[in-house]
């Protein structure tokens, strides 16, 4: 456009020129004056042709240039959020018992509780109402630098220890937890909560692995693939054999002076999942009230636990879980001694505990769980005869879930104890329960 403006502007140049008679005096003058004009078009042909050259190649080396990069802006990270939570349930079971058991256990069925001296709790037949299922927890849980952080608290109202038989608070789990590690009182690492069946009676199966425990855990390895180590409490129930001679200003006491050590290793797949579960521990005991409180001795106890929940049809599963060990009566959900007192040592009792269960879900909101379960010791020659040898436990149900977290449920439980000394009792028992559930969540901003 400039190129063609240039040439307008000199053939207006030239016209004027040859239309101003004062410039051309004779023919040669003129002819003088052409040759000029010619030679100037000319020259500024050549330098139009130079300028458009150069603008080209301005423009070829401008686009070969490429754009300065976009400055990506990065918002500042969004407040995260955590979550605060309330969540329980109010149970009233209504028991019906055939038999009779020791009072402060009524309201569960457990084996070890069962009588093996007739009337000794007073005539068959009991009508029991008990609310000390019910229970209230609270879950906080947010992100940080340092990995995920939980803190639980819960507790329900099924009394124990010097509280038996007694609607009161009883800790369940009050432990905080950062990334891999937890501390505080939760399930044993030893154990696999996941066994426990779809039952109504507050105790459940006797034979497998029970104890919610203060501990410090390290979890290296989550995933499909999990691992974990910790060391919790130590305990233990011990015994005096019916040949030892003690003083009577001594009394008899378990003594730990070591943590228990427990680990696990689970395998989850689309079909279930496998675990196992180990223990190492040392068990002991004192004579309290005596010099150096002898007799005393140590002992190492030691336990192994397997289980599995296998997937079958729809929502349904198979559970199974077997335990073995020594002295690891402590951690059974029923059972009787870690050791026994022979000629002043600690005799370590060795025990086998086994669970089957199959929970069946026949539609949605209807469901049943049926199976058997025992806990057996191995009893020293010198313990004495009413000694815990065996312990039995079978139930069957049929639980409803008319509307949302609503349960109404009808169980039967049929438990039975063996003695060493041969002695045994059983009881039969049907639970009704009603139990309404809920669960707030609450989100939180961490600034």
């Amino acid at each position: 456009m400039k190129t063609y403006c240039f040439r307008f502007f000199l053939v207006i140049l030239i016209g004027v020129w040859f239309a101003n008679p004062g410039f051309a005096q004779s023919l040669e003058e003129l002819k003088r004056q052409l040759t000029e004009t010619k030679q100037v078009i000319e020259n500024a042909n050549q330098v139009i042709k130079k300028l458009e050259i150069q603008i080209q190649a301005l423009e070829q080396q401008q686009a070969a240039i490429p754009p300065p990069p976009a400055v990506e802006i990065t918002p500042p990270p969004a407040p995260q959020k955590g979550r605060f939570s309330i969540y329980g349930f109010a149970q009233t079971d209504l028991i019906q018992d055939f038999k009779r058991v020791n009072p402060d256990w009524n309201a569960a069925l457990r084996p070890s509780r069962i009588p093996t001296l007739e009337g000794l709790y007073g005539e068959d037949g009991e009508t029991i109402f008990s609310v000390r299922q019910s229970r209230l927890g609270f879950l906080s849980e947010h992100p940080t630098r340092w990995g995920d952080f939980s803190a639980k608290l819960e507790v329900d109202f099924f009394g124990v220890g010097s509280d038996a038989g007694q609607t009161t608070i009883r800790p369940r789990h009050f432990f905080g937890s950062l990334g891999p590690f937890l501390a505080g009182q939760t399930h044993s690492l030893f154990m696999d909560i996941n066994v426990f069946p779809n039952t109504i009676d507050y105790w459940g199966p006797a034979g497998m692995v029970f104890l919610r425990n203060p501990q410090v855990r390290w979890t290296p390895v989550a995933g499909d693939t999990t691992f974990a180590l910790a060391l919790e409490k130590p305990g233990n129930d011990v015994s005096w054999g019916v040949a030892e001679t003690v003083d009577e200003n001594g009394s008899l006491n378990s003594k730990n002076d070591l943590p228990d050590l427990t680990a696990r290793i689970n395998y989850r797949g689309d079909w279930g999942y496998v675990q196992a579960g180990g223990i190492l521990r040392q068990v002991g005991f004192e004579t309290k009230g005596l010099p150096d409180s002898n007799p005393s001795g140590d002992a190492l106890g030691w336990g192994l636990n397997l289980s599995t929940n296998i997937n079958t049809f729809g929502k349904d599963r198979i559970v199974l879980s077997a335990v073995y060990g020594e002295a690891i009566a402590n951690y059974m959900n029923d059972g009787g001694n870690d050791l026994v007192v022979v000629a002043g040592e600690a005799e370590t009792l060795p025990l086998l505990g086994m669970a089957a269960y199959y929970d069946h879900y026949w539609r949605n909101g209807l469901s049943s769980s049926l199976g058997y379960s025992f806990t057996r010791i191995d009893n020293h020659a010198q313990q004495t005869d009413d000694s815990f040898k065996l312990g039995q436990y079978a139930s069957a149900n049929l639980l409803w879930y008319p509307w949302k977290n609503t349960l109404v449920g009808m169980e039967y439980l049929f438990g039975r104890r063996e003695d060493k000394g041969g002695a045994s009792g059983e009881d039969h028992r049907i639970q009704f329960s009603f139990k309404y559930s809920f669960d707030k969540s609450f989100g939180i901003k961490e600034e």
